[in-house]
């Protein structure tokens, strides 16, 4: 059964493009609220749009928090691809700074949760302080974050760029090129590896999920917690890919935990 739209949230421009908006959510009350920025997935394909994260954004601003929806150029949009769709979704998360001067919401307390490849955008957002100044994706001062909850996302570009699957052949197009072809912008794009992250991450993936391997959440809580860095998998019984952003689904609960864990930590 398909559930009705939630109400819309205030669209938002972040940038100049007709793709750089967001969608604005707030709680009721006064705020300011702590800020949830929800980025979706689909494989990094223009197709695939943020509007099925309509519903998970809603219910989190249920919950208490402010959402911002993004959208952002993806591969088959003008200036998507490496680099605009990085820089897109970092312009979007920046811009969280200039939503706290009109809105209530607090910019010293934000969340970055994504989707699949939305959940590989939030978690490479999260080491933009690593990026060296020669790379076209440096920005002075990034937005500091909270940490990460990512939803079946994918931590591991180079191996899932290798493996088969309908939405692995999209890595190439994103990153205009194979791994052998152009292997410095997979060291800059994947997040594994492109530590250190001092951040509390949680890694929630379904072990029913045919599109995202288990293997993405483990690989990244593995190779943390040799550096000792605050990642952690977040194995959720007999879910499949899509009921991680579903509201009505049992793992939702997991999911709202984990943001509230994320934010607590100081």
């Amino acid at each position: 059964m398909q559930l009705p739209k939630p109400a819309p949230g205030q669209e938002i421009s972040y940038g100049t493009d007709s793709l750089q908006f967001g969608e604005l959510r707030l709680p009721q009350g006064k705020g300011p609220f702590p800020v949830v920025v929800v980025i979706h997935g689909g494989c990094w394909l223009s197709q695939y749009n943020y509007q099925y994260m309509n519903h998970a954004s809603a219910a989190l601003t249920k919950a208490g928090y402010a959402t911002w929806n993004i959208e952002f150029r993806r591969v088959g949009n003008p200036g998507g691809g490496w680099p605009g769709t990085f820089l897109d979704v970092a312009q979007g998360i920046d811009f969280v700074k200039q939503l706290a001067k009109q809105y209530p919401v607090n910019a010293k307390e934000v969340v970055l949760m994504g989707h699949s490849a939305g959940g590989h955008l939030a978690l490479w957002a999260a080491t933009r302080h690593c990026i060296s100044k020669e790379s076209p994706l440096y920005k002075q001062k990034p937005l500091k974050i909270k940490g990460v909850v990512s939803l079946a996302g994918i931590a591991d570009l180079k191996t899932y760029a290798t493996a088969p699957g309908s939405c692995n052949s999209a890595v190439p197009q994103l990153m205009g090129g194979r791994l052998d072809q152009v292997p410095d912008l997979y060291a800059v794009a994947s997040p594994l590896g492109r530590m250190p992250l001092k951040l509390p991450v949680r890694m929630v993936q379904g072990d029913k999920d045919p599109i995202v391997p288990v293997s993405q959440a483990k690989s990244m809580a593995s190779f943390s917690s040799q550096k000792q860095y605050l990642v952690q998998e977040v194995i959720v019984p007999n879910a499949g890919h899509f009921d991680l952003v579903a509201p009505t689904s049992p793992v939702w609960s997991t999911v709202e935990q984990a943001v509230k864990e994320v934010l607590a930590k100081k």
